[in-house]
């Protein structure tokens, strides 16, 4: 059985979790191909190498209309309660906002619904699908929780779905391309401190990040900011068997996934695939 161990040390979130999974391929170019022939409306993946603390590693993009909207990067982002943009990595529901303020496009916004309807028509097997809706269904549900509101009634801003549909349906393909069987993941790294907000200040992790880590191994440390996603975290909550420390094996590929902010410790999310002994 192929075991993929994912080590969050640094926490983790959805183009990290994709561009280390790109590393574990022979050819990333075929593979960047591949993605793009899914047919996500208006969505162009990208990657470059990308060194953190000595250590060589594959940065992922995603380019929406041409332009790659907002900073993948996790630890770049905050939250809000009222209307919206991003939240963490992309963004969600119809209660959080950008860090930084509007970027002057239109406020559509997307339903459950059109997420679902957008994922079926994608040019990928009905497995991947079905693991893609699921997974955004997870992080509805938190969005849900959090604000006291059915999973219906939860809205995500447009442009920051699209990133987010590219994300997820990326781990989801490189997971089925690679045949992995058995996922393990580290106790989960979410930063510490708080998260400044239009409407005031959230602590980290952010209320859906920490809902989907329920029953899950995580801490904190002197490391400020928000390292974990709530789409990394919905991601490693779907498809990870096991948590905890890396089991026992015999490892054939190795990938670094980095983000962009530079800390003393390195920035990636680290895979290790191969068998257990």
């Amino acid at each position: 059985m192929d075991t993929l161990y994912i080590e969050c040390n640094m926490g983790a979130a959805g183009d990290m979790l994709m561009a280390a999974l790109l590393e574990l391929f022979e050819d990333k170019e075929m593979c960047i191909q591949k993605l793009n022939a899914l047919q996500i409306p208006n969505v162009q993946y990208a990657y470059e190498k990308s060194v953190k603390c000595g250590i060589t590693g594959t940065h992922m993009s995603v380019k929406i209309n041409g332009q790659e909207e907002h900073s993948h990067d996790h630890h770049e982002h905050a939250h809000s309660h009222e209307h919206t943009h991003e939240h963490g990595e992309h963004a969600y529901s119809h209660e959080h906002a950008h860090e930084h303020g509007t970027h002057g496009h239109s406020h559509h916004h997307a339903s459950m619904d059109d997420v679902c309807h957008i994922i079926h028509h994608l040019n990928v097997s009905e497995d991947v699908k079905k693991d893609a809706i699921a997974i955004y269904q997870l992080i509805a549900q938190a969005e849900g929780h959090v604000h006291d509101k059915p999973v219906d009634e939860i809205h995500f801003h447009e442009v920051g779905t699209m990133d987010a549909v590219a994300d997820v349906v990326g781990v989801c393909y490189l997971l089925h391309e690679l045949g992995i069987e058995n996922i393990v993941t580290s106790p989960i790294h979410v930063g510490s401190g708080q998260v400044h907000c239009a409407h005031g200040i959230l602590p980290v992790p952010a209320p859906a990040t920490a809902y989907l880590l329920q029953d899950i191994p995580m801490y904190s440390s002197d490391v400020k900011g928000e390292l974990c996603t709530p789409t990394g975290a919905a991601i490693l909550k779907y498809f990870t068997k096991t948590f905890g420390n890396m089991p026992v094996m015999k490892v054939s590929k190795i990938g670094y996934g980095m983000g962009k902010k530079d800390f003393k410790a390195a920035n990636c999310v680290r895979v290790m695939c191969g068998s257990m002994i």
